[in-house]
């Protein structure tokens, strides 16, 4: 089965340390993806997505600023990340490895995704307030671990005990509302 990701209702976020102390979250909305997937066959699930790199939000301007810059995601030069899976294993009955080739900044490397499949549903589908449903919706949730430096995003500062101002580790959670192209 074919189905798009409706993306005002799917997202990807992500966290680093900051200062050794705390966490920064940040997200990027309207993300584009389409994937093959049946639920009675989810041995077959592919997937693959684009996301805007300019709209990366923490809720600080003059840190979003800084992210978008060559410094981290030089989103002038790279506007687009990008994750085309390659192989999936099921571990559990809704839970799966995805293995892909994720790419930041023209740089592609494999990752590995911890998916959930949150499972389908009929909903009703209006536009211009007209009905056209139903249509049928999938939920699935991801998550992952990278380093940035493997995608050249290797900007820092050390702190004076030792320590850096931003992590080099990235974690990574999709939410993904796809739905099924008639």
């Amino acid at each position: 089965m074919k189905w798009y990701f409706e993306p005002g209702h799917s997202a990807a976020e992500f966290r680093a340390r900051h200062m050794m102390v705390t966490w920064v979250r940040g997200s990027f909305k309207n993300i584009q993806g389409k994937l093959d997937f049946d639920p009675a066959n989810p041995r077959q699930l592919a997937v693959e997505t684009t996301i805007d790199a300019s709209t990366c939000w923490t809720g600080v301007d003059a840190r979003d600023q800084h992210l978008r810059s060559p410094d981290f995601l030089s989103c002038e030069r790279y506007p687009q990340m990008s994750f085309k899976s390659s192989g999936v294993s099921q571990i559990g009955p809704v839970d799966y490895r995805v293995t892909g080739d994720l790419t930041i900044r023209d740089v592609t490397r494999p990752v590995t995704l911890d998916v959930r499949y949150l499972g389908s549903w009929e909903t009703p589908w209006w536009e211009d307030g007209v009905d056209k449903g139903p249509k049928t919706r999938a939920g699935f949730t991801a998550r992952a671990r990278i380093d940035r430096y493997d995608f050249g995003v290797s900007w820092n500062d050390k702190m004076p005990d030792g320590g850096v101002v931003v992590s080099s580790q990235i974690d990574i959670i999709l939410d993904v509302e796809a739905i099924r192209e008639d």
